[in-house]
Order: structure tokens, then C-alpha cells, then sequence
């Protein structure tokens, strides 16, 4: 009897034991699934906050290049509109000028005076030589510049008078400049002819001051 009631009770320990056991297994398994589950969905939780994090980084860096972009475009605007302005100013005679060049002095005698005509003849001589930049007697040729006689007395430049000694400066190429005038039968040739005082000399450094009067067009407008 003793032996059958331990029996059964061994048999009932071990079922409770194998019972428990797997209720234990199981129990952890879910767990474990369970987690495994969280974890993923966790993680696919981040991984779209990464995703949506990462496109709006790009969109930062996209924009900030796209700003660079501009500040340079604009930089490069504004050095080449500069830089244009500078040189239309050359050219319209409203900046100093320094560089080689040649300087051509007329005079008068007691035979002859110098007219506006011997100095426009230079002045036209000196451009078709390549000149980038004349002045007389310190007057900056532009291209509404007129030369011309009043009387005998005096020459108008830039609505200025001028009187003789008569200097006239012009920047380029010297060696050019000085062929131009120079040739036989050239100009020097034909003011010596007239019994006018003539003498030039090559520089390295002539000095063209900027014209300081005003340009007004009358008739002239833009072309639609």
C-alpha cells in the first residue's frame, strides 16, 4: 500500500514536473516572440524616422548647395558687371588711364599758327594706330569731343579753350603710334611742311587725365 501511494505520488511529481516545464517553455517562447515582434516593430519604426530624417537632410544639403550656388552666381555677377562698368568707363573717357604711349607737342611760329585742323588730322592718325586713350592739353578726347577754331585766336576743346603750346597724349602701342606718324610723308612731314613747330617722344608711363565734362545724346535713343 505504502509502496502503491508513493508510486502514485512519484508519477503525479513527475507529470506536475513535465507540466510545468512546458507551460514554462511555452510561456517564454512567447516572450521571446513576443519581443522579437516589439523589436521589429520598433526598429522598422525607426528606420522610417531615419528615412524621413535622411530625405530631409538631403533637402537641407540640396538647398544650402543651391544657396552657395546663387551666392557664387551673384559673386560672379557682380565681378563680371563690375568689371564691365569699369571698362565702358575706359571707354567713355570717365576713368585715368596710365600705360605706353606717345606724346606730340605742336607749336606755333612766326609763319604759321596751329589750327583745330592739324590737331583733329592727329587725333585721327593716333586712333587709326590703335590709341585707347587721347587727350589734348590735358582734355580727354571722347566721342562727343569737338575741336575747332575760334578766330584765329584760340581752339575749343570740350568746350574749353585751349592755347598753343598744344600737347597731345595718347596711350597704345608706342611703336605703333610712332610708325603712324612717323611714315615718310606721314603727318610729321606735313606739319613740318606747313612751318609748324613739331616734336614727339615715346613713354612708358603717359598719364591721360578722365574727361570731366557730361555726355548728353539730343537726337539719338534706344531702338525698340
Amino acid at each position: 500500500m505504502i509502496i502503491s501511494i508513493g508510486a502514485i505520488a512519484l508519477i503525479l511529481t513527475m507529470v506536475l514536473f513535465i507540466q510545468f516545464k512546458t507551460v514554462k517553455e511555452t510561456d517564454i517562447t512567447a516572450i521571446e516572440t513576443m519581443r522579437e515582434a516589439e523589436l521589429r516593430t520598433e526598429l522598422a519604426s525607426w528606420k522610417a524616422k531615419y528615412d524621413e530624417i535622411a530625405i530631409k537632410l538631403q533637402d537641407t544639403e540640396d538647398k544650402i548647395s543651391n544657396y552657395r550656388n546663387d551666392i557664387e552666381n551673384n559673386e560672379k555677377n557682380s565681378e563680371l558687371l563690375e568689371q564691365e562698368l569699369i571698362e565702358t568707363e575706359k571707354y567713355l573717357g570717365y576713368t585715368e588711364l596710365k600705360g605706353e604711349g606717345i606724346i606730340v607737342k605742336l607749336d606755333d611760329t612766326d609763319y604759321k599758327q596751329v589750327e583745330s585742323s592739324d590737331i583733329l588730322s592727329l587725333v585721327n592718325e593716333l586712333r587709326l594706330a590703335g590709341a585707347e586713350a587721347i587727350s589734348i592739353n590735358e582734355e580727354r578726347v571722347v566721342s562727343t569731343t569737338e575741336i575747332v577754331n575760334v578766330d584765329t585766336r584760340f581752339i575749343i576743346v570740350n568746350g574749353k579753350r585751349i592755347v598753343a603750346p598744344y600737347e597731345i597724349k595718347a596711350i597704345g602701342d608706342k611703336k605703333y603710334l610712332e610708325s603712324a606718324i612717323s611714315i615718310k610723308g606721314g603727318y610729321v612731314d606735313e606739319i613740318k611742311a606747313k612751318e609748324i613747330t613739331i616734336n614727339y617722344t615715346i613713354e612708358d608711363n603717359v598719364v591721360i587725365p578722365k574727361f570731366s565734362g557730361k555726355m548728353s545724346l539730343q537726337n539719338a535713343k534706344v531702338s525698340n
